[in-house]
């Protein structure tokens, strides 16, 4: 038996909130542009950030949400691409750049990278 819930969405980008009805057997993001709410997205496929949000509240299923790490996942994260509601949920969107950057910021600048253009070397 299907089952809906109730998601708040707090959209930071646009400073909006929206409030939408999701059964438990069909993503949110999906359910949200049928019903006029426009959120950020670029892959559908679970594979980047775009769609990142924070849970604030309620629980999700997200087995697919390859483009999050477990660590990222456990403090709260997911992608509403690949989410289905479990419970009653308050999320807000995050920026794309925040969340690569708690996921994969650790790499960065870490290794012996030359600046610059590459140069003919002769």
């Amino acid at each position: 038996m299907t089952r809906a819930y109730t998601i708040c969405i707090h959209n930071r980008q646009t400073q909006t909130s929206h409030t939408i009805n999701v059964p438990d057997d069909q993503y949110i993001l999906q359910t949200a542009e049928n019903q006029d709410v426009q959120l950020p997205f670029s892959c559908r496929n679970g594979a980047c950030t775009t769609c990142a949000v924070r849970v604030l509240s309620g629980d999700l299923y997200q087995p697919e949400a390859m483009g999050l790490s477990p660590e990222l996942r456990a403090r709260g994260y997911a992608l509403l691409c690949v989410s289905y509601p479990l419970s009653n949920l308050e999320v807000e969107t995050q920026d794309e750049d925040e969340v690569y950057e708690l996921q994969f910021g650790q790499y960065f600048g870490k290794g012996k990278v030359k600046r610059g253009l590459p140069l003919d070397e002769e």
